[in-house]
Formats: structure tokens, C-alpha cells, sequence
């Protein structure tokens, strides 16, 4: 491991952190009570496991039920549950601390019965976000064996079997965001389509992920900057959409982060010998040629391509999900070697700037961007002037998940 990825040994024990009383969630006609939680109230000591190891355990403290992180207050199959579980599932894997492993199973079993139906989720809307938090589900299927995980799976890819599309068979990103294609919505849905293709031997629906990618791609893509625009509208009808292409008029750095996470993390599941394979790389490849460019100071914009503008500033969750793709895609063999040194300048560059020790020892990610979109009530123009007036929060899933995957990719 590089010495960045070390911490040293705590030499005094923390003070625990204070928990509120846990409110009643009303849950398929009865009420659940949070217990108390499972995961220790100080941190232990620390040493080469990595800050991926201290921010995992600083963010099971602060949200010792997994519906609470991103400042969540119901039991909900979120989406940005979904990444910061994502990332407990991998600290599991990588430590075989069982205590990860626990805390998503137990938000798991609580929003899904034996009969595999989701607690809140509504198939009628056809939300892509929706389906991200199913990734969680391969390994405690795998793990425990119970059906009802399966079953939860199923449900999932039978909504992606009648989701909307575009004329050419590009996902609507919901039933709400009509003739709509989001980079968001190809890391939410399409990895998870992917696997479960190769897991379930299903090898249509590792094609039909890689046609999504393809599609977003094609309406997506600007040569000009070498990035992505956050969305494209087919029918060119929202305010937002370009009246030549349809697509929106800026490059959000979280949305550029997720397509680049969602094509590096894609190919975990993509044969060797698929037709689709090699364009995910060398798109891979192109991306990760071009941000370099607008990286200041390790950090990457809330407005990617415009660091310099006035009233623009780093943001959190893209420069961790970046970080992210860059070391995975290094590991992987995607991208040359030397690229791992972007995806450690963001890491000294977010250690620097972004990240905060707090006095009980917990770590805390600032700047991270509670929400982005376009079209909805209040209308969101996609203009420079609505994505950096878009909120700020600490400790955000969107960022926090990928910072410690980040970090472990970058430990190996």
C-alpha cells in the first residue's frame, strides 16, 4: 500500500458520540423501532487498514442505521443508501470485518419480505434511481441464501424490462423525465444489469447494458471538451435541451462521475469477447485522458469545465467518484499506470482541502452536493447559475461511498 493510504495508531481512546433516540418508522402496517446499534460507539485503533477503514467506521457512527446515512429519515431503498452500503459491502470483502456486512443486511431485511417485495418502492414510476440499491442484493443472496433477495431481483430487472425508452431503446430516466436519457441513470441501473446477466446466465441483459451505455454515449458526448453533458431529451422539448441535439447546456462534475464510475464498474461483467467491450474501454480511456484538464489543486468543479469561473468551487462527490474510477480503472488495466497519479492527487487534494477531523476522531467529507437534477418544480434550467446554487452538505452517501472505495482501490 502507498503511504498515503495509512493512518496512524490512535494513542487515546475516543469519546463516544452521542446518539438521539431513534423515532418509530411505520413499516407494512406495524411500527419498527431502530434498536440500539450494533457497531461500537468509539472507534478502535487504526492502522493499515486504511482511512477507507476510519471513514467507514466514522460514518457507521454518526448513522448507525444504514437508512441514515445521507441524512436519511425513513426506511427508504434509496439510492444514495445504496452507494454508502455498496461501500460497507466492499469494506467488508477487503477486511472480512463482518461488522459491514451486518449493518446492510440489517437495512436489507428491513425493507424487503419474504415475498421479495420493496418497503416504498413503486414500480409505476419507473425511477431509475431505484434500482442502484439492488446492487447490494448479489452478495447477501449469495451470502445468506435467502430467496427473498432473489425474488427483490427479479423485481428490479422486470421494471427494466418495461422502463420506458427512447425511440432507439435508451432508458427514460423516470416516467417523469419523458424522451429523457441522464448520466446519472447509466451508473443507477446498467451495472446491475449487467451482473445480473452474468450471474444468472442471462447474456441479453448484458447486452441490453451495454446498449445503454452505447446510446448515452452517442447523445452524450462532446469532442470538443472530451466530457459529458448531464443529460439528452430526444424530443428536444424541455427549456434545458440544446434545440439542435437535445442535450442540456453544462458538464455537472457528478454526473461526469457517475458514467465514469458506471463504465469501469460495467465491464466487471462484461465478457472478454463481447462486441461492446472494447468501446467501453476506449471510452474509459478518452475520459480519463480529458479530466485532467480541469483537475485543480487534485480537486474537480461543481461545473467541471469551468474551474476558473466566478462563484464555482470543488465539490466533494465528483473528486471522490473520479478518484474512484481512476484507481479501479488502473487496477483493472483499463487506463495506463500512470494515471494512478490523478486518482492520488485527488486524494491529497480532498485530505487537504475537503476533509475534516472532528474532535471524537471521526472524519467528516465537507462541500458535497445534496442534489442535482434538471426540468421538476421549482424548473431546473441547467444553467451554470443553478449548479452552483445547488446546496452543500457534509457527509453526503454520493461522496462518502466512493471515497472509501476509493481508497481501497487505492490501497491495492
Amino acid at each position: 500500500m502507498k503511504n498515503y493510504c495509512y493512518i496512524c495508531l490512535l494513542t487515546a481512546c475516543m469519546a463516544p458520540m452521542s446518539l438521539q433516540a431513534q423515532k418509530a418508522i411505520p413499516y407494512s402496517g406495524e411500527v419498527c423501532v431502530a434498536p440500539l446499534p450494533t457497531v461500537p460507539t468509539t472507534l478502535p485503533g487504526i492502522s493499515s487498514d486504511s482511512y477507507a477503514r476510519r471513514f467507514a467506521d466514522s460514518e457507521m457512527l454518526r448513522f448507525p442505521k444504514a437508512y441514515q446515512l445521507d441524512h436519511g429519515k425513513r426506511l427508504f431503498f434509496g439510492y444514495s443508501q445504496g452507494v454508502g452500503c455498496c461501500a460497507m459491502l466492499d469494506m467488508w470483502k477487503n477486511t472480512g470485518d463482518k461488522r459491514y456486512f451486518t449493518y446492510v443486511e440489517e437495512w436489507t431485511d428491513s425493507l424487503i419480505n419474504e415475498k421479495g417485495e420493496i418497503h416504498l418502492y413503486d414500480m409505476s414510476t419507473y425511477n431509475l434511481d431505484y434500482i442502484n440499491s439492488g446492487k447490494v442484493l448479489f452478495d447477501l443472496y449469495k451470502e445468506t441464501g435467502k430467496e427473498k433477495y432473489k425474488a427483490a431481483m427479479d423485481l428490479l430487472v422486470e421494471q427494466l424490462k418495461r422502463q420506458p425508452r427512447t425511440l432507439e431503446g435508451g432508458f427514460w430516466h423516470k416516467l417523469i423525465y419523458q424522451h429523457q436519457m441522464w448520466l446519472d441513470g447509466l451508473y443507477m441501473a446498467s451495472p446491475f444489469l449487467a451482473r445480473y446477466g452474468a450471474e444468472f446466465n442471462r447474456p441479453d441483459l448484458i447486452d441490453e447494458a451495454v446498449k445503454q451505455f452505447t446510446l448515452c454515449h452517442k447523445h452524450t458526448y462532446s469532442p470538443e471538451t472530451g466530457l459529458y453533458h448531464h443529460a439528452w431529451d430526444e424530443s428536444k422539448s424541455q427549456r434545458w435541451a440544446n434545440p439542435q441535439d437535445g442535450t442540456s447546456p453544462n458538464f455537472w462534475g457528478r454526473s461526469i462521475g457517475w458514467w465514469f464510475m458506471a463504465m469501469v464498474d460495467v465491464l466487471d461483467y462484461i465478457p472478454d469477447n463481447h462486441p461492446g467491450r472494447a468501446s467501453l474501454i476506449s471510452w474509459i480511456q478518452g475520459l480519463a485522458e480529458s479530466l485532467p484538464n480541469y483537475q485543480r489543486d487534485g480537486l474537480w468543479y461543481q461545473v467541471i469545465d469551468q474551474p476558473e469561473r466566478e462563484g464555482n468551487f470543488p465539490e466533494a462527490s465528483v473528486t471522490t467518484q473520479c478518484m474512484y474510477a481512476y484507481a479501479k480503472a488502473v487496477n483493472k488495466g483499463y487506463i495506463d499506470a500512470r494515471y494512478r497519479s490523478i486518482a492520488e492527487k485527488a486524494f491529497n487534494g480532498l485530505k487537504k482541502t475537503l476533509l475534516r477531523e472532528n474532535p471524537d476522531g471521526t472524519l467528516t467529507l465537507t462541500r458535497c452536493c445534496q442534489v442535482g437534477g434538471l426540468g421538476g418544480t421549482p424548473y431546473r434550467d441547467g444553467s451554470f447559475e443553478y449548479y452552483i446554487g445547488e446546496k452543500m452538505r457534509d457527509n453526503d452517501a454520493k461522496a462518502t461511498g466512493p471515497f472509501i472505495m476509493g481508497c481501497l482501490q487505492l490501497g491495492k
